[in-house]
């Protein structure tokens, strides 16, 4: 009898993809969805702030307390920051990094507590064609980043962009669409820098993908704003393109995008976005509130500007010090209670601008529905926005055309 692991994922998409490949690869141990279960649990963890890492160890805390039988290990950007620490205390068994998890039953099988943090040059070349509970699927098409912004550690712990074989991608999702997957999300550290050291592009990969029989929607990870070139731009009418498009802009103050080292200029944002919302998309951003050099009078300014973008959806979050980042030696630091304020600020703004996003639109919805909760069907839309919907028929993985429905504050519903 195979013994059972249990895999817990933090953090963004590309560990969600990173996780399924380790799945993928399995073939000693067999894949439990009960964790009190396994004899083994595999934590793919993030680093990207200090609230990550705080996640990491209380779901480490929470382990030891209710199976105390399976062996820990670590995996994915917490392998290279605090792997060491919590393998030196004994709260885990062993540590590997992103380069060594296609050879999971082997890093599982080890009886001796190990550290192999593996390489940052590492590319997939696995084909995944299969992901465990989801209606989506999400395709890694690039690893690592060239950018230095500031405040970030994930360069230092992920390495350089590099970009994946296309023919690679392109058979793993002729694959997934022969399994059923109609939507595709691309996903990888920085994933605009596709293409770049390959003499391709991100727009070139996504046509040939829409060509592939059965491919219906396309959406993108999280795009910086130069990497929307002309090019890019010719797509944006295409059918098959999700209506929803992710850039991050991290602030609006000109002044604080120097100081984050970022590469976008608010201006050109702004006409960036106005151009994506006349052809009807919703728009999101990251953004980063509480960073030291950020007075009152900048976020002022920041909120001005930000009120004037036509965005619908945004993942802020305050500033978390990461030790070896040059924002962690910046002064003045903000007080972490006005960046919670600051937060909450922007966040509010945003859900009002959402909510007048779904009003206006008049349009049919063109939904996935990904899961079944407490008698309701809950899906997303073209433009990434939730929508709950009552009927009797099963629609899990299915995807619906709704003409009528219920503009509500946090989402919209429907009944069928």
């Amino acid at each position: 009898m195979k013994k059972k692991v249990y895999f817990k994922t933090f953090g963004c998409r590309t560990n969600l993809y990173d996780s399924q490949v380790m799945m993928s690869s399995l073939q000693d141990y067999e894949i439990t969805e009960n964790e009190e279960e396994a004899d083994a649990i595999v934590i793919n963890s993030c680093t990207v702030t200090n609230g990550a890492d705080t996640h990491v160890r209380s779901y480490i805390s929470h382990v030891e307390k209710n199976n105390t039988q399976a062996k820990l290990f670590l995996t994915g950007c917490g392998a290279h920051t605090k792997g060491e620490s919590l393998l030196k205390e004994n709260r885990i068994h062993g540590v590997f990094g992103q380069s060594e998890k296609q050879k999971i039953d082997t890093m599982l099988a080890k009886e001796k507590p190990f550290y192999e943090p593996g390489d940052l040059n590492h590319i997939d070349d696995m084909v995944v064609d299969e992901f465990v509970g989801k209606s989506r699927a999400f395709i890694k098409i690039q690893e690592g980043c060239n950018f230095r912004c500031s405040y970030c550690i994930i360069p230092y712990v992920r390495g350089d962009a590099r970009s994946m074989d296309e023919s690679r991608i392109l058979e793993q999702i002729t694959k997934l669409a022969a399994n059923g997957f109609g939507e595709f999300i691309l996903t990888g550290t920085n994933v605009g820098s596709y293409g770049q050291d390959t003499k391709t592009s991100l727009a070139k990969l996504m046509k040939r993908m829409s060509q592939v029989r059965g491919v219906r929607r396309i959406r993108l990870g999280s795009v910086e704003p130069i990497q929307i070139t002309d090019e890019f731009k010719e797509i944006l009418d295409e059918p098959w393109m999700e209506k929803h498009m992710h850039i991050a802009l991290q602030h609006t103050s000109p002044k604080m995008l120097k100081l984050m080292n970022r590469r976008n200029v608010y201006k050109q944002d702004k006409e960036l976005f106005e151009l994506l919302a006349e052809k009807g998309y919703a728009i999101g951003t990251d953004f980063i509130t509480g960073h030291p050099g950020e007075s009152e009078a900048l976020w002022s300014e920041a909120m001005l500007n930000a009120v004037e973008l036509p965005l619908t959806h945004i993942h802020a979050f305050t500033y978390s010090k990461r030790d070896g980042t040059p924002s962690a030696t910046m002064k003045p630091e903000v007080n972490g209670k006005v960046a919670k304020a600051r937060l909450h600020e922007l966040q509010t703004m945003i859900d009002k601008k959402n909510y007048e996003f779904r009003t206006a639109f008049k349009g049919e919805l063109d939904v996935l529905i990904e899961s079944y909760k407490d008698g309701l069907y809950h899906g997303l839309d073209q433009h990434f926005n939730k929508i709950i919907v009552d009927s009797k028929e099963d629609l899990v993985g299915n995807w619906i055309n709704i003409k009528k429905y219920e503009v509500k504050k946090d989402c919209n519903y429907a009944r069928i």
